[in-house]
């Protein structure tokens, strides 16, 4: 069977933890700023985010490069659409 299919899930699902991991961080960002116990949101919402990346691009890949290039370029995708969103939000 072909690869194409399960390389543009890839892209998706990449798309789909990149919007995670970066919401997160801006969520962090806005809230760490005015909490009490920055420090510990800070590290929190790093391990947090960073580990559900990094399970979600080791279960997605499945051992495949395709698969992990495909979830990588999603996972850019993503940046870029979060930057440009929160840029205009402020």
């Amino acid at each position: 069977m072909s690869e194409i299919p399960y390389i543009v899930l890839a892209v998706v699902a990449g798309g789909l933890l990149g919007t995670f991991f970066f919401s997160g961080l801006w969520w962090t960002v806005k809230k760490g700023v005015s909490s009490t116990h920055f420090v510990f949101l800070f590290i929190a919402s790093m391990i947090v985010r960073t580990g559900v990346v990094l399970i979600g691009f080791y279960f997605i890949s499945c051992g495949r490069w395709e698969r992990f290039l495909g979830c990588l370029v999603g996972f850019i995708i993503a940046k870029i659409i979060i930057m440009r969103v929160t840029k205009s939000t402020g």
